[in-house]
């Protein structure tokens, strides 16, 4: 299985949710309110947003009066996305026609990963303007010590193979990706931010959120509902909610002006 933030070519992971549309649009984490201001401080006249989803975070801009498109490979996905007023072209980033089309701005919200970075990254600075700006972006959560020892000893029980690759894979997709657009040559600036902020789920909240990543999607059912069973005992014994302290971790790169 290819390492965490390097998944593009693990195509039945990244073609999984959209079984789970719905459960994604409900139960995902939104983003914080700082990052989509610093967005909008950017004046961007328009925003292509690549992988949009169910359009979490293509939601957010437009209510903020900023005409976005988004791109989403996943039918179900775009459909979802498109019945909150989001317009979608279907198509993988990779495959996209831009048709001479360019952008202000181009974000990636929890996708990233999953796209090829040797296409995804000189296509998103052929389709900006000059001095436009690319924003990728991920909500990383940290759980209490309780919890997180709680949780560390549910999948150690019933799948240990996702315990060892949540553990490596929140560096990897930080450094991995702020690596390929510094190493790219084709932005004129690159910088990281992090933006804090705290979330608290009830067990049906977690075990929503939970059921839609694709690493838990591609267990076995059988171990997938007795992990979520697990999970949900666990959040009961520590009295009925948790709190996860979020990092959205951003990079910011900007081809010249």
């Amino acid at each position: 299985m290819p390492i965490e933030g390097r998944l593009h070519a693990d195509r039945g992971r990244a073609e999984s949710f959209g079984s789970v549309a719905d459960e994604y649009d409900r139960f995902r984490p939104s983003y914080p309110a700082g990052l989509i201001e610093d967005l909008v401080a950017l004046r961007p006249a328009d925003v292509l947003d690549v992988g949009c989803g169910t359009g979490k975070a293509a939601r957010l801009l437009a209510e903020r009066g900023l005409a976005v498109l988004g791109v989403e490979v996943d039918a179900q996905m775009a459909a979802v996305a498109r019945g909150h007023g989001i317009d979608v072209e279907i198509a993988s980033f990779e495959s996209w026609q831009a048709g001479g089309r360019c952008f202000d701005l181009v974000t990636c919200a929890q996708a990233w990963h999953w796209l090829d970075p040797a296409v995804a990254i000189p296509k998103a600075a052929s389709v900006l303007r000059p001095g436009g700006a690319l924003a990728i972006f991920w909500n990383h959560d940290e759980l209490d010590a309780p919890a997180q020892a709680a949780f560390d000893d549910v999948y150690r029980r019933h799948a240990p193979e996702l315990l060892a690759s949540v553990a490596v894979g929140r560096a990897r997709c930080r450094d991995l990706h702020l690596a390929d657009l510094q190493a790219s040559g084709l932005f004129a600036s690159v910088h990281p931010r992090t933006y804090r902020w705290e979330r608290i789920y009830s067990p049906a909240q977690w075990l929503g959120m939970v059921r839609t990543h694709s690493d838990h999607l591609c267990l076995e059912p059988s171990r997938r509902d007795a992990l979520l069973d697990a999970l949900g005992a666990a959040i009961d014994e520590l009295g009925g909610t948790i709190a996860s302290h979020y990092g959205t971790y951003t990079a910011f790169a900007r081809v010249a002006g």
